[in-house]
């Protein structure tokens, strides 16, 4: 573009070569910082790779890069680049193609691709799932480069008929040309038939070049459209969790997947969630995405996992089979009697869950805020919230959302390496938060004192043991290991946030190791006006009680211009030495930091269902929970939390019978404490400070409840 050339926003480049500097101009420049924007920005780019700005051209330099050391990304279909190191990162908009060509061509001269090619080596080898991921990404850059190349074509007719019934103007376009960088014609530089600037040929639309383009771009559109048809043929066997979430990205997330400085948030998250935009490929987009080998510019790498790992780091199928219409279709109805009832588990795998939940919310859920400031320094458990405030869930079942990924405490089990063994119990903890990035405002129903819940998935089973405080016990199993745990916990109000506060300690054994861990504090944030959304911050440290070994993550509070959820830690070896690192996103994913370019993935988030948003925000795991399914009718207690009817009546979206019955419920309770006939637990008995399962409750399941002395609640 010529230097000359007026425009009414004037951004141009000046690709004249001055001493030392191989392109400069004017460009739009991501400020510093967060919500502010962009601004017009002088930059240059010299010969020694080095890329700096300044306000103007006659204003001191304010920051710089040096290229050989960065990494380079851009989103495909925008103009827009993105350059990192480890001292600045650029994010660049450029307003035009050619503006965005000119730069991106200059920059990639100095971007090392030798530094990306000899961190390959450090990775595991490609599998097929990792194959499929790479034609994902060339099938998306086909479809970009055919965009251009029509809109190019369509430009060159448009411009040729002008020229025809206006012959006056050729000789003025010839003298123009020189002011033209070179366009998406660049990638045929080598071509005879194209001129050293870029420009066509003085040639007509017949010309031998003119055709062999043409040609060429019939060819390409031939293989975009195999190769689309190709991927498409696998989409049944993505494994689920390797898909991109269905929920369209809010404000919030488009100005952070392209703007964040977080290390989950660069090269990898950006074309992982770039995948969302492309309509063709939004339903066969895996997470996990590799430049093509002409890319230069990657700041880390993902080692490959196989089917069976990626299966491992799913919700399993067992649990969301209805998610998959392919493996519905395949269930076979489920045995009335199952071989050993003592074990539902294996007959819960055979079962199709609902994927959304009757009604959503049908009133607004009141001012949380109002409440609270007539109650300052009151046990929140003590006030009496309408129903507008609640979910359909109890705190029992809220309890079971935190072990929907338990398939990772069977890989803890497995593992043959303490420290691998600690990474996966430390992916665990964290992922029993990922239920909670949609949830804020509402609260679960109180449950009943000796009201319990289960879910034969895990083998799971809470039960309220204390009414004031209120205390939950619950108990888990599955091959290898055992959970055991007491939930409590008490609140503060601070003025704009609450603070929750968690008591009770988490106690996990597998084989002859015991573990455990307390739970950080959570806020609930902007309770006075605007967004609600719940943050989690502070410690947690897991301990190895048999051998001494600690892992210490830190959820860390989300600042004004930092990325927000992220989560960071360490292991420490029984004599206090870091044996390994952790970080990521309580509501995105963990990994073990292997090198400082490699990571390996230990959980990821599943899909949140399309319209989650609009439903409580509840995963496809939480949607589950209030379910009674086949497996389930006829031996579940009168006291699980299923058959309550002012929870049923709320799922159902009726606002004023959930409020009648809930009423109902909790006169009954308060007439049972008066007369001394209060329920006392009946699965769970104290411990100290902690309350331990006493064992009997699946055995007691497997005979129909006789002689098990199990009574009604309402």
């Amino acid at each position: 573009m010529s230097s000359n050339t007026r425009h009414s926003f004037p951004l141009s480049i000046d690709t004249r070569q001055k001493s030392g500097v191989v392109c400069e101009g004017w460009v739009l420049k991501k400020r510093r910082k967060k919500m502010q924007g962009f601004a017009r920005r002088y930059f240059v780019l010299d010969q020694s790779g080095s890329l700096s700005y300044s306000i103007d051209p006659k204003r001191p330099i304010r920051d710089q890069i040096f290229l050989p050391h960065a990494a380079l990304s851009t989103a495909v279909g925008r103009k827009d680049i993105h350059v990192d190191s480890s001292n600045a990162t650029f994010h660049i908009k450029c307003l035009t193609a050619d503006d965005f060509n000119t730069w991106l061509t200059a920059i990639r001269q100095f971007v090392l691709p030798d530094g990306r090619r000899s961190l390959a080596g450090k990775t595991t080898p490609r599998l097929s799932q990792s194959q499929f991921n790479r034609s994902g990404t060339i099938a998306e850059d086909i479809g970009s480069t055919i965009s251009e190349l029509e809109a190019a074509f369509a430009a060159l007719q448009s411009e040729n008929t002008y020229e025809k019934n206006n012959p006056s103007l050729k000789s003025k376009s010839e003298k123009d040309k020189h002011h033209h960088p070179k366009d998406v014609f660049n990638m045929f530089k080598k071509s005879h038939h194209i001129n050293e600037d870029g420009t066509l040929p003085k040639s007509k639309l017949d010309s031998p070049s003119y055709i062999r383009l043409n040609t060429a771009l019939t060819s390409l559109k031939s293989q975009h459209a195999a190769l689309l048809k190709s991927l498409q043929a696998h989409d049944g066997t993505v494994p689920p969790t390797a898909r991109c979430s269905p929920l369209p990205p809010t404000t919030e997330e488009k100005e952070e997947e392209h703007f964040s400085t977080s290390r989950f948030n660069t090269a990898l998250t950006r074309r992982s969630r770039m995948a969302t935009s492309v309509s063709s490929l939004s339903d066969i987009a895996p997470i996990e995405w590799f430049d093509a080998e002409d890319d230069p510019g990657q700041e880390f790498f993902l080692d490959a996992t196989t089917p069976e790992e990626e299966k491992e780091l799913s919700v399993p199928q067992s649990e969301t089979s209805s998610l998959n219409q392919t493996e519905s279709s395949e269930e076979e109805e489920p045995s009335p009697t199952p071989v050993n009832d003592t074990d539902p588990s294996v007959n819960a795998r055979q079962v199709v869950r609902r994927t959304r939940l009757p009604s959503g919310p049908v009133g607004d859920e009141g001012s949380l805020f109002a409440i609270l400031k007539n109650n300052v320094g009151k046990d929140l458990s003590t006030i009496a919230f309408p129903v507008s405030f609640n979910e359909p869930l109890t705190l029992l079942q809220r309890t079971a959302e935190e072990l929907e990924y338990y398939n990772l405490l069977q890989q803890a089990a497995e593992a043959k390496d303490p420290i691998q063994r600690l990474c996966f119990i430390a992916a665990f903890a964290v992922s029993g938060y990922a239920h909670t990035r949609y949830r804020s405002g509402r609260k679960g129903f109180n449950p009943m004192l000796a009201e319990t819940f289960e879910d034969v998935r895990m083998k799971f089973l809470a039960e309220k043991v204390s009414h004031n405080p209120v205390i939950i016990a619950y108990h888990a199993e599955g091959q290898g290991w055992e959970l055991n745990a007491t939930s409590a916990g008490k609140t503060k109000f601070w003025g704009k946030s609450l603070e929750i506060i968690p008591l009770g300690t988490t106690r996990l054994k597998i084989g002859n190791e015991e573990y455990e861990w307390n739970k950080p504090s959570s806020f609930m944030r902007n309770l006075m006006m605007g967004t609600k959304y719940l943050e989690h911050c502070g410690k947690m440290t897991i301990e190895n009680t048999t051998s001494g070994a600690t892992c210490v993550l830190d959820f860390k509070q989300s600042g004004y211009w930092g990325a927000s959820n992220e989560v960071s830690g360490m292991i420490l070896s029984p004599s206090r030495e870091v044996s390994a690192r952790i970080e990521g996103k309580w509501d995105e994913q963990i990994a073990q930091a292997l090198d400082s370019s490699y990571l390996h993935i230990l959980w990821r988030i599943a899909p949140f269902p399309k319209e989650s948003p609009q439903y409580y925000g509840f995963t496809a795991f939480g949607i589950t929970l209030n379910e009674i399914t086949s497996d389930l009718e006829g031996r579940l207690p009168p006291t699980d939390s299923r058959f309550r009817p002012d929870v049923r009546a709320l799922e159902h979206g009726d606002d004023d019978e959930a409020e009648v019955q809930k009423t109902r419920l909790e006169g009954m309770q308060r007439d049972r404490r008066k007369r001394g006939a209060d329920r006392a637990p009946r699965w769970f008995e104290q411990d100290g400070e902690d309350w331990t399962y006493v064992g009997g409750y699946w055995e007691a399941r497997a005979r129909g409840w006789k002689d098990a002395l199990v009574e009604p609640l309402w």
